[in-house]
Parts: structure tokens; sequence; C-alpha cells
């Protein structure tokens, strides 16, 4: 735990000065708090017994006194109130940066395991909290310290004795408050996992709110997502019973704190050992001796609130990428585009099946090569593995003579370009999802790609053309427009290598000729992986490779392997 909270006292120090100005304004404000009430009893021990005239003035005087005091508590109030956000919003900012930088370099693997809500809520609620604690948690520290012991010193002073009575609910206040927070701790653990869960299902319910309305299944949702709830309230709730016994009974104690200075102080003056005055003052300063207390408890819960959320932030940050550059990965500025796979194995994870074993594969540069075969043979998975998207388990892939792993990760995905059949477009206009191929392209180098994929056409006729906005994963385009613009990013991307994933299989038969045709044309001189789910579409490939679960069993060209008769011509026919 220490190391952890070093590491989060480490995002202070990009914001050095404003954090040393929120302490400084924080201690003028506790030091004039406590300042005050003393010369509420000067003024009642000293100042009244003086001749009327010259105790008006002094009165006058001190009042104006006070009232400078209060202005300048109220601007160190407003300090550290405004400025103190903003340091934790600046710090929340640099934490969401650093978080959504490092989801940027986990792999395929790590996502296919989490849930996009669970990943959503370190994002957003955890990191309010951490910003929340960061900048309310010193201050609220310094000031209840300077308050306490500042009100221990002036009481004791005062009378000793009724400090004593006052500070011997103390012990009972502190093992109260750590008996609570160990479990209030858990509890908001809980909370997070909770709370997480919910997002993930409102993610994944309305990003598939297509599906749920056109299988009527609303009232399907609204039972999980009501499941769920119930189990967060079911968690809040044993939070809110530990919270409830915690801020009670300390609020009760700390009453007793006044009720018993009250109580010995009334003995003491009816016993000549203490006046009047003092008694008032004292009283004064039991607010400053309970508040700090109050702020302390409410310190450890915003504690909890903010660590819990900042262990869940770095068990991300604790991932390592799996997939990322080799000490000695090289940089290539361009490839011809010749793969190797050399003895080539690969299985998603420890305990499961191996999906490629012992894959021996050359492809030339500019070559066209079908993949076909039954589902779950492997074709995604090999594609994939190109631009290590996976690292492979066993032997090697190369490029241009040189094994992929030793090559800079950023580099070797700039040579490849994906058509797949699922195709992502942004929530932008068209012109934005075209340019995502190679951000720093023109508007004409853009519509020049629209336009050899065949898409210029189609955008003129919309209503805003290339700034027509698209919806939510493009739902505003049919599925051959869609294809068409991932074909006109990859156009623009101008790689070496060329990998379509089933990219017509979801096509009617108008727009898979039209996206066949683009396909074909972005295909010329490049190296070109076809995953194939209709044959009739593959048949001019200069190789076909039959893959299933036994690996490679056939390959040729279209003729070659119905003349073989075996898997290749069965699935053609069949």
């Amino acid at each position: 735990m220490k190391n952890k909270l070093k590491r989060l006292a480490g995002y202070y120090r990009p914001y050095q000065g404003l954090f040393l100005s929120d302490m400084f304004f924080a201690v003028l404000g506790a030091g004039i708090t406590l300042a005050i009430p003393l010369l509420v009893r000067y003024i009642t021990s000293h100042v009244i017994v003086l001749p009327g005239s010259e105790a008006m003035q002094m009165i006058v005087k001190l009042g104006l006194v006070m009232a400078g005091l209060v202005a300048v508590e109220c601007f160190c109030n407003f300090y550290i109130a405004y400025f103190g956000h903003i340091m934790g919003a600046k710090i929340e900012h640099d934490m969401r940066n650093e978080i959504f930088a490092h989801y940027q370099k986990l792999s395929f693997a790590f996502y296919d395991n989490q849930k996009v809500g669970q990943l959503l809520s370190r994002v957003t609620s955890d990191l309010f909290d951490i910003s929340e604690l960061l900048h309310h948690g010193p201050e609220d520290v310094v000031i209840s310290l300077i308050k306490f012991i500042g009100s221990f010193v002036i009481l004791f002073r005062i009378n000793a004795a009724l400090t004593v009575v006052a500070f011997a609910f103390l012990p009972l206040i502190i093992l109260y408050a750590v008996y609570f927070n160990k479990r209030m701790k858990r509890a908001f653990k809980t909370n997070r996992a909770r709370i997480a869960d919910i997002n993930s299902q409102i993610e994944d319910s309305l990003s598939g709110i297509r599906a749920v309305k056109s299988f009527s299944n609303e009232e399907v949702e609204l039972k999980k997502f009501r499941a769920g709830n119930e189990q967060f309230v079911e968690s809040k709730r044993r939070s809110y019973w530990y919270m409830g016994w915690y801020h009670s009974g300390l609020g009760a104690l700390t009453t007793l704190v006044t009720v018993a200075v009250l109580v010995a102080g009334a003995g003491l003056i009816t016993g000549a050992n203490m006046d009047v005055t003092d008694l008032v003052t004292f009283l004064l300063y039991i607010n400053n001796f309970t508040e700090p207390i109050k702020k302390l408890i409410n310190f450890t819960e915003q504690f909890q609130n903010g660590y819990t959320g900042y262990e869940r932030f770095l068990e991300i940050l604790a991932v390592e990428p799996d997939i990322k550059d080799a000490p000695d990965a090289i940089s290539i500025a361009s490839a011809n585009g010749e793969i190797c796979f050399d003895n080539v194995s690969f299985k998603y994870e420890e305990k499961q099946d191996t999906v490629l074993s012992h894959i021996d594969l050359h492809v030339n540069a500019g070559d066209y090569l079908a993949i076909v075969g039954s589902s779950g043979g492997g074709k995604t998975t090999m594609c994939s593995l190109i631009p290590r998207f996976y690292d492979v388990d066993g032997g090697r892939i190369l490029l241009d003579g040189v094994d992929i792993r030793k090559i800079k990760l950023e580099d070797l995905r700039r040579q490849i370009g994906i058509v797949q059949q699922d195709v992502y477009l942004f929530a932008e206009n068209i012109m934005e999802n075209i340019r995502y191929g190679r951000p720093d392209a023109t508007d004409e180098e853009v519509i020049r790609a629209a336009k050899l994929a065949n898409a210029h056409d189609f955008i003129e006729q919309l209503p805003d053309g290339y700034l027509t906005d698209i919806g939510q994963r493009g739902v505003k385009l049919s599925g051959g427009q869609k294809q068409r613009l991932s074909i006109a990013r990859v156009f623009l991307k101008n790689p070496a290598i060329l990998i379509f994933d089933e990219a017509t299989s979801a096509l009617d038969n108008e727009s898979e000729k039209i996206v066949q045709q683009s396909m074909e044309a972005l295909a010329k001189g490049r190296t070109t992986f076809v995953i194939a789910h209709r044959l009739s579409t593959i048949r001019n490939a200069k190789k076909i490779l039959v893959l299933t679960r036994k690996g490679i069993e056939e390959q040729g060209t279209h003729e070659e392997l119905l003349a073989m008769d075996g898997v290749y011509a069965k699935l053609y026919h069949g």
C-alpha cells in the first residue's frame, strides 16, 4: 500500500505550485477559524469591563478585525474550492489520458475477456472519485489537524481538566470509526464491481438495440437489467447499513462531547474553579474540535471510494501488453509483401485446443491467395496473425524474410489493410470515416480513394455528400455502402498486403458484384489474402488454400482442387 500511495502522490508533481498554494490557503483559513473565538474571549473577559466609550471603541475595532478575518477566510475557502477542484480535474485529465493510452496498447487477447462497460467505468466514475480524493483529501486532513491540535492546545491552556473530559471520548471515537471503516471498504469495493456490471449490461443492450427489437426481446433485456440492478441495490444496502451506523454513531459521540463539557463546565463554575467566560469560549472551540473529527470521518469514506477506484485503475495499468515491440525491433518504410508461415502453431488460451498446427505457407509478393474451409478451421485466426493481433505460439511468420516480431508494430500494421465482413464506422461524417485510413490525407485524396472504391457516386447522392453524418456504426447506410467505405479507407492507406475477411458474405448479389469489383481493383499489385464464404467469388485466385482443423489439407487452383475431388470439391458442390 505504501508504494501505491507514493505513486498516487506523484500525480501532484506537475501541479506543485497549485497544490502548495491550495495548502497555504487551507492553513490560513484554519488559522483564522481558531483565532476568532480567541478574540471573542478577549472581548467577553477584558473589553466589556472597560469604561463605556473605551469599551465601545475597542468592540468596533475588534469587530472590524473579525469582519476582515471573515473576508480573508471567505477568499481562502473560495480558493481551495475553485482552484483545488481545477487541480483535481487536471489530475483526473492526466490519469484518464494514461489509462486510455494503456487501453490502446493492449491486444485483442485482453479485449476478448473484457466487457466494455466495465472498462468504461474505470475511465469515468473511478477516476472522478480518485480526483475528489486527491483534491479534498490533503486539504481536509491539513485543516482538520490544524483545528484539532490548535483547539487542544488552546483549550488545555484555558482549563486542563475540562480539556481531558472533552478528549476522553477520542479513543472511543477512533475505535468506532476503525471498526465500521473496514466493513465499509469491503462494501464499497463490491459496489464498484456491481456498477461496472450494470454499465456493461447497458452498453451491450444499447449496442444491440436492433437485434433486441427485431426479436421483440425488450422484456428479456429489462429482466436482465433489473436482475443486475437489484444486485447493485443489495450491495448498496449493505454499504448504507454500515454507513448509517458509522455516521449516526459518530455524530452521537461528538454531540456527547459537547454535553459532557457543558455538564463538567457547569460543575466547575459552581465550585468557583472556572469563569463563565471560559466556558463560553470552551463551547465555541468545541465546534472546532468536533468539526475536524467529522471531516476526518468523511475523509475516511472519501478515501475508501477514491482508493478503491485507484486500485481498479492500477489493475488495468498492471496488465502488460502481451504484444509489443521487441527491444531490437526495426523500422520499415515500405514492404514488398512476401509472406511466409514457417511451422506456425497457435491457440487462444493455455487451456484451449490448438487452432493452427504446424502451418507452412509461402506467398510471393503480389500473389492472390484465397483461404476456404469449414467454420472454425482457423481462417480468420491465420490472417489475424499477420498484423500481430495475436502472436504465434510456435514457429514464425516472415514479412520479406524478416520475422514480424522483429518489426515495429506501427510499421508492420501500416503495411496491411483489412476489410472485414463486420465493418466498423465511427459516428462521424463520411469524409472523416474514409480519412481514418490515413489521418493526414487531404480532401482530394479522400475523394480519389472513394472513386477507386466505387463509392463516390452514392456519396454524392447523399443529402450532405461527404459531410453526411452516418450515425452510430454507419446505421444510415446499406451493407454494400458501408463495405465500399471500408475499401476506400484501405485505398487511402495504400498498403502492400490486403486481407479480405469474408467481406462480401453478408451482401445481396447486386451489392456483392459492386464490392467485388472494388476489391479486385484494390488487390491489383498487392499481396492479397481472401477468406471466402462464397466459393464463386474466388474461382480466379492464383492459389486456393483449404484450411481445416487438421491444417492445410489442400492447395491449388480452382480447377486443380476440383480435380482432386476432396474437401474443396465437397465444399464447392455442397
